[in-house]
C-alpha cells in the first residue's frame, strides 16, 4: 500500500469499523498498512487467513504454496470456486487474482514453491510476520526454526475433523513449537489426517479467525496481546481450551529456543518426499535447484500420453496416476500414497 496517500483519512475509509476498534484506531490501521505477512500454505486455513488480512488492509500478503486446486478442496477453502479448479491455476495463483479483485490497495504476492530450508530466507525477506497455513509438521518446525534465528513472529494453526488448535510463537518473549513437541514432529503415519479423520468447514474457520486476529496485533502494534497460551478448540463437542504453558522452554531446556539448535534450518533434518493430506498423493521434492522447461517437458511426454499445462504446472495422465509438475522442479505422483512408487514413477517420466 502507498502509504503516503494512505496517510489521508479518506484512503482508510474502506477499514472505517475496523479503525473505531480502538486497539487499532487510526495509527494501528497505518501500521497494518506499513506490515508485510506470509501466509504459508494458500489451502484450508491459508485461504481464509490471506483473505481476511487483505480485506484488513495489510499491507502486502505474500503467499506461498507448493500445490494446486481440485474440486474437494472447494468444501472448505472458501477463497476458491468451481471457475478456480476448471482454470487448473496453482493455489496461490488463483489466490492472488481473487485477492486483487477484493482490495486493490494491498499488494498480494504469489510464489508456486515449496517452503524449504533453501528457500524460506527469500521467500520471508522483510516481513513482519509468518502465518501457517501448511499441513505437515516439517514445515512447521522449518518455520519455527527460522523465527527463532530471525525474530520474526509466526503463528501457528492446525485443524482435523471438527477439532483445531493454535499457537503464538514471539522469539524472546514466548514458548516455542519444539517447546510443545521436544522430541520433534511425529513420525509419519502415526497421527491420523484429513483424509482418514475428514475435517468440517467450520473449525477451519474458526482455527483461521484465531490465526488472523494474532496476526492483527502483531501487525497493527500491540505484541502485548497476543496469546501465550496453546488454544485447543472442538466444534462438535462444543470445547474451548486455553492451556497454559508457562516456562515450558525451561522444563524441556528446548533445544530451538533454548539451545540454539537449528536442524530443520540447516537441513540436516529434511526429507525429498512428503505424502499429501487426503490426496493420495505423494509430492517428490529436488534435491537442489532443479528448474524445468515446462514446455521442453510437455513436448517429450505427448508422446506417451495425455499433457495439459500452463505457465505454472504440467499434468500427464498416465494409466493410473497424475503426474503434476511444477516450474521449480518439483513432482506430485496422485494416485499413490507410497514415496516408493511415486519416486520411481517421478524418475521414469521426469528425471532422476
Amino acid at each position: 500500500m502507498n502509504l503516503d496517500a494512505a496517510s489521508n483519512p479518506e484512503d482508510f475509509d474502506r477499514y472505517s469499523r475496523q479503525i473505531l476498534f480502538p486497539r487499532i484506531g487510526i495509527e494501528g490501521q497505518r501500521k497494518l498498512a506499513a506490515g508485510t505477512a506470509l501466509v504459508v500454505g494458500c489451502g484450508a486455513l491459508g485461504s481464509v487467513i490471506a483473505e481476511t488480512l487483505v480485506r484488513a488492509g495489510v499491507g502486502c500478503v505474500r503467499i506461498v504454496d507448493r500445490d494446486y486446486l481440485e474440486l474437494h478442496n472447494l468444501q472448505r477453502q472458501v477463497l476458491f470456486d468451481e471457475a478456480d479448479v476448471e482454470s487448473g491455476l496453482p493455489k496461490a495463483i488463483a489466490a492472488k487474482r481473487k485477492l486483487e479483485t477484493i482490495n486493490s490497495q494491498v499488494r498480494v504476492e504469489a510464489f508456486v514453491e515449496d517452503l524449504s530450508h533453501r528457500t524460506i530466507s527469500r521467500l520471508a525477506a522483510g516481513v513482519t510476520v509468518i502465518v501457517d497455513g501448511t499441513d505437515n509438521f516439517e514445515a512447521r518446525f522449518l518455520i519455527n526454526d527460522y523465527a527463532m534465528e530471525s525474530g520474526i513472529p509466526w503463528i501457528y494453526g492446525g485443524c482435523i475433523g471438527s477439532e483445531g488448535q493454535s499457537m503464538t510463537v514471539v522469539p524472546g518473549q514466548s514458548n516455542c513449537l519444539n517447546c510443545l513437541m521436544v522430541d520433534g514432529p511425529p513420525p509419519p503415519g502415526t497421527t491420523a489426517g484429513c483424509d482418514v479423520a475428514g475435517v468440517i468447514g467450520p473449525a477451519v474457520n474458526m482455527v483461521a479467525s484465531i490465526q488472523s486476529a494474532e496476526a492483527l496485533k502483531i501487525l497493527s502494534g500491540n505484541v502485548e496481546h497476543v496469546s501465550r497460551d496453546l488454544t485447543v478448540v472442538d466444534l462438535w463437542l462444543n470445547r474451548f481450551t486455553k492451556m497454559k504453558l508457562g516456562n515450558l522452554a525451561e522444563k524441556v531446556a528446548c533445544p530451538t529456543c533454548r539451545q540454539g539448535h537449528r536442524a530443520w534450518l540447516s537441513g540436516e533434518q529434511a526429507t525429498t518426499t512428503a505424502i499429501l493430506c487426503g490426496r493420495n498423493s505423494v509430492q517428490i521434492k529436488p534435491a537442489g535447484d532443479a528448474a524445468v522447461d515446462l514446455v521442453e517437458l510437455g513436448e517429450r511426454l505427448r508422446r506417451h500420453g495425455e499433457v495439459q499445462q500452463n505457465e505454472y504446472l504440467l499434468k500427464f495422465q498416465l494409466p493410473e496416476l497424475l503426474v503434476t509438475v511444477f516450474a521449480d522442479g518439483r513432482s506430485i505422483i496422485s494416485g499413490t500414497d507410497d514415496p516408493a512408487r511415486a519416486k520411481s514413477v517421478h524418475a521414469q517420466w521426469v528425471g532422476a
